[in-house]
């Protein structure tokens, strides 16, 4: 087989690269551009974890190539350091430690004294995590618990507002992560993230879309009271079911104020065991903490009127291929992901376990609650109504 010629990528190119891949674009569909496999792509990618790196630029005071030009064209013709720099409106130290360090007056070149300042440069500034060791070991144990970077970063600035030495920005702990050349984070914390992939990847890479089938007499999304919208009262639930390997599954309900999840055993995903687990369910809140309950279009939730007449919940589905109208369960899932990874047996678990389960993802703190936990915003919610 006649080996391909190896290819030396351009800035351009690069960039090129670099806004498809922030688009959400596949390594397969970027490499097609330049008519080359997936990895030859990868490997650049990779270097810095998929994170697009700051372009550099030079300082402000550094000299210019135009001003290395005229010191070139200044020392050919004998002309001293004190008239060059009077010239260039430059201190004669900053001309004569350029010619020093390229070499001298009789060597100096304006091409290279220009690459080699600007090849000098190039001193990456230190991450903050591996400047504070006592810093990094506490975003480290954090992570070991499953909470996420921004988590981190929220909490850090609530336990110390007016301490920035004890704060990080979540991007700094990503970047920690997935650039190890920083050496602050080990890769092996990688597997505590939501999405245990090894480079990081755009928002828009994919979008869950399908139409889990129809249902009769549903009541749309759409005639769901303002109430339910913008979230102003507690007691209104969203829910979808939780695949794994064997045909397995769990129901996942979170309250849309609080964030507050549970988790539902289910012996099958059929309409008549999904319905019963759920109203089994229901009846552990109080009646103003479940009020209604907002679901995908999955034919598990066929059934939905018998869930309605047991508990007095009104169920509202969600438009077809409009999952995201429930967007709060689907991100729970996501997080849930990291407790039962794909391919996860979930018929093992008992209620108990799953039980537990949801009591760690309930003690994380939540950025659009502030930082504050849903169980702390829950158990407002159950003094309010008692």
């Amino acid at each position: 087989m006649k080996q391909r010629r190896r290819i030396y990528y351009s800035e351009s190119q690069k960039a090129l690269m670099w806004d498809r891949w922030q688009q959400g674009e596949s390594l397969q569909h970027i490499a097609q551009l330049f008519d080359r496999n997936h990895s030859s792509i990868q490997g650049i990618l990779a270097q810095t974890g998929g994170i697009r790196p700051a372009p550099r630029k030079r300082a402000r005071l550094a000299l210019t190539l135009t001003e290395r030009e005229e010191i070139s064209r200044a020392l050919a013709v004998g002309n001293p350091i004190r008239c060059i720099a009077c010239h260039l409106g430059r201190a004669p130290s900053t001309i004569s430690r350029e010619i020093r360090r390229n070499g001298g007056c009789a060597s100096y070149r304006a091409a290279d004294a220009d690459q080699a300042a600007w090849d000098r440069a190039h001193r990456p500034k230190r991450c903050k995590l591996v400047e504070n060791p006592a810093l990094a070991q506490i975003v480290a144990d954090r992570l070991q618990r499953q909470w996420s970077p921004e988590q981190i970063a929220g909490w850090l600035k609530r336990e110390h507002p007016h301490d920035e030495r004890n704060q990080v920005s979540h991007e700094t702990i990503y970047r920690s992560l997935f650039i190890q050349a920083r050496g602050a984070l080990k890769k092996e914390l990688l597997a505590h993230l939501r999405r245990t992939r090894a480079m990081r990847r755009s928002r828009h890479h994919t979008q869950k879309t399908e139409d889990h089938g129809r249902i009769t007499d549903a009541i749309s999304i759409r005639e769901r009271p303002a109430t339910v919208q913008d979230r102003a009262v507690p007691g209104h639930w969203e829910g979808d079911l939780l695949c794994g390997s064997k045909n397995s599954q769990i129901a996942t309900l979170v309250e849309r104020q609080t964030r507050y999840v549970m988790l539902v055993k289910l012996r099958s995903k059929d309409t008549g065991s999904v319905v019963t687990a759920l109203i089994k369910q229901a009846h552990k809140l109080p009646t103003m903490l479940y009020q209604s309950l907002t679901w995908d279009r999955g034919k598990e939730l066929a059934d939905h009127k018998r869930f309605t007449l047991a508990t007095d919940i009104q169920v509202y589905f969600c438009d077809p291929q409009h999952p995201w109208q429930r967007g709060t369960n689907e991100n729970t899932n996501g997080l849930l992901r990291q407790y039962f990874p794909k391919g996860t047996d979930l018929s093992g678990y008992t209620q108990a376990e799953l039980d537990a389960v949801a009591g760690r993802l309930n003690e994380r703190p939540r950025k659009t609650l502030g930082y504050e936990t849903p169980a702390e915003r829950f158990q407002q919610a159950v003094a309010s109504t008692g």
